[in-house]
């Protein structure tokens, strides 16, 4: 379902060590990406919580880019790997939600990988676009319905992440 008139809403959850920089690099040696995606600096993609993801998405993005360090680079030691199985949990209960894998990405990109981030951007934006609007939260038929859902998903994912004693 191509639609060339629509122009998605892109959350990227940036880095603020490496994407977040490569990022700030694509910017000063004017690569040309997508102005689609509306950056927020988190320290670390370790830190990026997927309610955060089912928020953005709730509240009307059509697309969410997670980006942070290459694997075994992490300013944080390892949460970069913390980020990935988050990642992988997250897909499924996006699928099991009825929303495309294509609509949230992970990806890696070093702080001298501008021109490498302006492409993962790009890709996003075109595979998006591609899919057409989210409407997410026009498909809750009441507001407290969808915060009720919403506290459900983020119930069960708190409860997910226990650690049994």
């Amino acid at each position: 379902m191509s639609n060339e008139n629509f122009e998605p809403k892109i959350v990227g959850f940036l880095c603020n060590w490496c994407s977040y920089r490569a990022a700030d690099l694509a910017g000063s040696a004017r690569i040309k990406y997508p102005p689609n995606v509306r950056i927020i600096r988190v320290m670390c993609s370790g830190r990026v919580d997927p309610t955060f993801v089912l928020k953005a998405l709730a509240d009307g993005a059509d697309g969410v880019m997670i980006a942070g360090c290459h694997p075994g680079e992490c300013h944080y030691l390892n949460q970069n790997y913390k980020a990935m199985r988050r990642y992988e949990m997250l897909k499924h209960t996006l699928a099991a939600m009825g929303v495309e894998d294509q609509r949230v990405r992970l990806v890696w990109a070093s702080a001298a990988e501008g021109q490498q981030l302006a492409a993962a951007i790009d890709s996003l934006v075109h595979d998006v676009r591609e899919l057409g609007p989210l409407h997410w939260p026009q498909n809750w038929k009441e507001n407290g319905e969808r915060e009720k859902a919403l506290a459900d998903i983020v119930k069960e994912h708190e409860e997910a992440m226990e650690v049994p004693a």
